[in-house]
């Protein structure tokens, strides 16, 4: 588990690009398997996947403890997912990088700092596919942290540069919202996803 030790306004943040350039030189993990940014276990997480020619990208609300070859339960069903639905690999993103196994311990205003690293991640992962696939997997957790819907709006508007196609897996909730990939099984189909309805209709 993973508790916030403080606030991430108070730390001194890698920018992406930076953090970028420097991982896989730990040489802890297999950095040509591997897309782990920062690549070091810190207080906030960028992007973590394997790489591929044919990623899916998997939105969630906040990272948790998971590491290369040490996934947690809900990455290792987004791993399972992918590859049951044709994709070479996978890359775990979230809507706010904040580490916080617990959603009610992330932190109660967006660090706008953090917030404009995590979406130039989210640009680059895009980049690397001429039509990004991005499966919306948050569940009701947006509803945590009233920034979280800001947040997800600078998303939509960075897919819809890079022509992302937006999917999800499993039941809807009540609220509507996408079905947190921890209990679906590997077998589950994904569904193409109007993002932007979702937006006006459970936002």
């Amino acid at each position: 588990m993973h508790i916030p030790t403080a606030d991430t306004d108070t730390l001194e943040l890698l920018p992406f690009r930076e953090a970028l350039e420097k991982s896989g030189q730990r040489g802890d993990y297999d950095a040509a398997r591997w897309l782990y940014v920062p690549d070091f276990y810190t207080e906030y997480r960028y992007i973590l996947g394997t790489r591929g020619e044919k990623p899916l990208v998997c939105i969630g609300i906040n990272p948790s403890t998971a590491e290369p070859d040490r996934l947690d339960p809900t990455l290792q069903s987004v791993e399972r997912v992918a590859k049951n639905n044709g994709y070479d690999s996978f890359l775990m993103f979230n809507v706010y990088a904040q580490r916080a196994t617990r959603p009610n311990d992330m932190e109660r205003v967006c660090n706008e700092a953090l917030h404009r690293a995590n979406m130039e991640a989210f640009d680059y992962i895009l980049s690397l596919s001429e039509q990004p696939a991005v499966w919306a997997a948050w569940g009701n957790i947006i509803e945590q942290r009233a920034y979280l819907k800001d947040c997800l709006a600078d998303m939509i508007a960075i897919g819809e540069r890079h022509g992302a196609q937006w999917y999800t897996a499993g039941r809807r909730s009540v609220k509507g919202h996408p079905h947190h990939p921890l209990y679906l099984k590997a077998t589950s189909p994904l569904d193409a996803f109007d993002i932007r309805a979702y937006c006006a209709e459970c936002l």
